[in-house]
């Protein structure tokens, strides 16, 4: 059996504020490769360029990365505010339409972050632009210097910071072997009102949304908030869960 191919969506980008790409961080390519055994496919983040049918014909699984932009605030009926921008609607238009079909069409669904997001929007949930504003909650935004800069070391903004309660019995549970792990967080945006299928199993000490499973969904469905995409190559808990994936992606290949 041939490698799977898993497509990870490419995010809007200007080089030097001119030139129009698309990007992907590579952390999330080296995730899918070294761990999920399968070829990373980078696909647009554009509804001009992927078609969303023909884009899931060619591929066994899709990841829905993190990104800098916020899902548009009016995919969920909130006014948009300069102070959450930069938003990609361009994006939002391919994920939230590959959400769906991905699940109706059980193919292997991987959100991280942003992904997460866009799931939970797809089945008509909602979002809250910054979480930290909530009464309860702690600052989920990546470290900071007291200047304001994002702090320079990469192990420190990656590190783990909190908690994550999961449900018992539930997919993570399972997946992982615990009821308790902890996590990175470098978001600001997060789930407000869950979808109508989604299934939250992992909530954070405050009360935030860290992971969800789309109910009934005939493959594996999966979201977290957190970037799971960084080092799991040694952290045991994403490496397991890129590992789920990757049988996932086999087990999809072989059915179809």
């Amino acid at each position: 059996m041939r490698r799977p191919v898993v497509g990870v969506i490419g995010n809007a980008h200007r080089v030097e504020n001119r030139f129009a790409t698309q990007m992907v961080g590579e952390r999330n390519l080296r995730a899918v490769a070294d761990v999920s055994g399968a070829l990373p496919l980078m696909f647009a983040g554009s509804p001009e360029i992927t078609d969303v049918g023909a884009l899931l014909d060619v591929v066994d699984g899709i990841v829905l990365t993190g990104a800098r932009a916020n899902v548009h605030p009016t995919r969920f009926k909130t006014e948009p505010h300069e102070k959450h921008e930069p938003y990609d609607e361009h994006r939002d238009d391919v994920a939230l339409a590959l959400a769906e079909a991905c699940v109706a069409r059980g193919v292997p669904i991987f959100g991280i972050c942003r992904g997460l997001q866009e799931m939970n929007v797809a089945f008509g949930g909602s979002l809250h632009p910054e979480i930290r504003e909530i009464p309860g909650r702690m600052n989920h935004r990546m470290p900071r210097l007291e200047n304001g800069e994002i702090h320079p070391d990469q192990a420190v903004v990656f590190a783990d910071r909190h908690d994550v309660r999961l449900t018992p019995g539930g997919a993570f549970a399972a997946i992982l072997g615990c009821e308790t792990i902890r996590v990175n967080s470098l978001h600001g945006q997060g789930i407000l009102d869950p979808g109508k299928r989604v299934v939250i199993e992992g909530v954070a000490e405050d009360g935030t949304i860290e992971a969800i499973r789309i109910a009934d969904a005939p493959g594996f469905a999966l979201g977290v908030q957190w970037h799971a995409e960084y080092d799991p190559q040694r952290n045991p808990i994403n490496r397991a869960l890129f590992e789920a994936f990757g049988d996932a992606l086999k087990a999809h290949r072989r059915a179809s």
